[in-house]
């Protein structure tokens, strides 16, 4: 289907919270009611525009910004509130035409990695075992030193991959997935799985779904 339409790439780096996974909302949810327990009302945009960031600079940031002293410990407190109410109230579900996309990729013998801010632990809580072993790399929040961002999640990804740059593909739903992208040297799709193309500016080229990437994917 995708190897017919001679693909100007060989390899695809994901994300997955927002891109894969559906689980942004459980997390918005989560981060809202720990922030509003010590006075912080935080939206939608305020999480969203932050993922794969790690979270306590996340927290240093909107500390900053509503104009409040950051505490380290009192940070590593709401993080850990955060993590234990996100575990509870999450449920498994799938941005659609995820898993078919990935499938024919893997399927038409394209290499494909995750690139995740969330630790190993929980990727594979959340992502299926038929799903995961379809990525031939993965790399976690807790296995790199700095988060999105940074490009160090990216470059530690395509390092696995033994490819040239310009036969890589990042697909992301997020401005500092975008950005991180961008610093490793890679091209990157954004996804308005999250946030409204405003925030997504970034990328080289910006879907609204991947019905509509997958129509113009042998295009890049």
């Amino acid at each position: 289907m995708y190897r017919k339409l001679k693909c100007k790439f060989k390899a695809v780096l994901f994300d997955m919270d927002g891109v894969i996974t559906n689980t942004m909302p459980y997390h918005f949810k989560a981060w809202k009611e720990v922030l509003l327990n010590i006075g912080i009302k935080a939206s939608c945009f305020d999480v969203y525009k932050r993922e794969g960031q790690d979270g306590l600079s996340t927290l240093r940031t909107l500390f900053q910004e509503k104009g409040l002293k950051f505490d380290l410990r009192q940070a590593q407190d709401i993080l850990r509130r955060k993590e234990e109410l996100f575990k509870r109230i999450v449920r498994i579900k799938f941005v659609p035409g995820s898993r078919s996309f990935v499938r024919n990729l893997h399927k038409h013998g394209f290499l494909l990695g995750l690139v995740t801010g969330t630790s190993r632990h929980e990727m594979e809580r959340i992502l299926p075992r038929d799903l995961r072993d379809l990525f031939c790399v993965t790399v976690t929040g807790d296995e790199v030193k700095k988060s999105k961002p940074n490009p160090e999640p990216f470059l530690k990804a395509f390092g696995k991959l033994v490819l040239a740059k310009k036969d890589v593909v990042v697909i992301e739903n997020a401005p500092f997935g975008i950005e991180a992208a961008k610093k490793a040297g890679l091209r990157c799709i954004a996804l308005e799985t999250s946030l409204p193309r405003y925030y997504l500016k970034g990328a080289d080229m910006v879907f609204k779904s991947f019905t509509q990437l997958k129509k113009a994917v042998c295009e890049l």
